[in-house]
């Protein structure tokens, strides 16, 4: 494979493009949960990941406009609720366009609230956060994971919801996921 030159400066990549390009990459859709005065709050957001196995860290991407970035920082926990395609609503409701009247069914683990129904639930403790553009990077130990009712996950794709074929694994009575 021959390499390609890349010109000495690169030119600005138009906001829009690259919006559009990284619609292309498939992501499941969170709902970050945390506490705003004692009272559950959340947000939607799909820029998540996976960090570490050791130790166990995740990383959400957090708009520098966000509330989130008033009430969690290193040390304060947060929420990881992993949504299925029947909570699609809760997916609008905290990506800015609330539901009036919506029942929201949060529960709570180790003072974090977090959102009962979900595929998955993981409580993260902030270990760091790093500025990046116009968001900010909070890197959490996870310190507690929940697996709920198997269905399908909601899946956002070129700028929509989608669907998805698939199965979920089984969890085998050592911990291990069955196929991992």
């Amino acid at each position: 494979m021959a390499d390609i030159p890349l010109p000495q400066r690169a030119s600005p990549v138009d906001p829009k493009l690259l919006r559009a390009t990284m619609g292309l990459f498939a992501t499941g859709v969170t709902v970050v949960t945390f506490a705003v005065d004692g009272q559950p709050a959340g947000m939607t957001a799909n820029a998540f990941m996976s960090v570490s196995l050791e130790p166990p860290l995740v990383l959400v991407s957090v708009r520098s406009s966000s509330r989130f970035n008033q009430w969690v920082e290193e040390g304060v926990r947060y929420g990881i609720n992993f949504l299925a395609e029947d909570q699609r609503a809760l997916s609008g409701h905290f990506g800015g366009r609330p539901i009036e009247g919506i029942e929201l069914p949060f529960c709570e683990q180790q003072g974090t609230p977090l959102l009962q129904g979900s595929l998955a639930h993981i409580v993260s403790r902030t270990v760091d956060v790093h500025p990046a553009g116009d968001h900010f990077l909070y890197i959490g130990e996870v310190e507690y994971i929940r697996f709920g009712e198997q269905r399908r996950p909601l899946v956002f794709y070129s700028g929509k919801y989608q669907q998805v074929h698939t199965h979920t694994p089984a969890i085998m009575a050592n911990g291990y996921v069955e196929g991992w």
